[in-house]
């Protein structure tokens, strides 16, 4: 492992960033774990996919680190709104349409 300052070659760089893809893949894998969790959860206590306060708790949460690690939290939100709307999509596979759940 190479910080981006002992990186001197092309090779290095991309040794790393596919080093990183690998780890963030490993993570997002992970992430989807707690969110079958959830779905199971979510189906006990008939609780929809999209808690539309939770999704923007996650989405200041982002942008707070985003701006901690000196990324822009525009950016980050627009990423992670789209991982939010996939891992809803993923609890809805397994709870069914929030529109057809009984709320």
């Amino acid at each position: 492992m190479r910080t981006p300052a002992e990186c001197e070659t092309m090779a290095h760089i991309r040794a790393e960033i596919d080093r990183l893809d690998e780890d963030l893949v490993r993570m997002f894998a992970e992430r989807a774990g707690y969110i079958d969790r959830a779905a199971e959860i979510k189906a006990k206590v008939d609780l929809p996919a999209r808690i539309d306060d939770r999704v923007e708790q996650v989405v200041q949460n982002v942008r707070r680190h985003a701006d901690t690690y000196g990324l822009p939290p525009e950016l980050v939100e627009k990423l992670w709104r789209r991982l939010i709307d996939w891992s809803i999509a993923r609890e809805e596979n397994r709870l069914g349409p929030d529109s057809l759940r009984k709320g």
